[in-house]
């Protein structure tokens, strides 16, 4: 967590149980697929997006290029998987000594109502999980309305 950062080669698994609400009321099994948004691995990216349900696209604000490359990513794991604006997380993630402000960052327009949170795992590692917490509860309730949808269309 605070060691040295190791770009990921491809993709990592990791299958958790979740707490969706404050109380802990309602807990989810998740399964995040953590796939490398380095370009060598595009070839890789529709088999990994096959049937997902949210995406989270982490970047680093003090990287010119990644505010660039978060519109290829959106339209590449977002817009080609017909998710709702709900079921996708930007996260842009402060280091320890960063430059880029917390606030506003020039996003582009079509990126402007997706939900984006600051995190700093040093300093604020609570409000994250906070934020990502909340953030699995919009994806199962944008699951659940799909599937409600889907099924008052057959009776229909």
């Amino acid at each position: 967590l605070y060691g040295e950062y190791r770009p990921t080669q491809g993709v990592r698994i990791l299958e958790f149980e979740s707490q969706l609400d404050s109380r802990g009321d309602k807990t989810s099994e998740v399964e995040l697929w953590d796939c490398s948004g380095d370009f060598r691995f595009e070839s890789c990216w529709p088999a990994l997006m096959k049937d997902c349900s949210g995406v989270v696209i982490t970047f680093n604000p003090d990287v010119p290029s990644h505010l660039k490359e978060i519109e290829t990513w959106h339209s590449a794991f977002v817009s080609s998987q017909g998710l709702q604006d709900a079921q996708s997380l930007l996260i842009a993630h402060h280091k320890a000594g960063s430059e880029a402000e917390k606030g506003r960052l020039p996003l582009a327009s079509n990126l402007g109502k997706l939900q984006l949170i600051h995190s700093n795992l040093e300093e604020e590692p609570e409000d994250v999980r906070a934020a990502f917490c909340r953030y699995l509860g919009d994806v199962v309730r944008a699951i659940s309305e799909s599937r409600e949808r889907e099924e008052m269309s057959i009776i229909s």
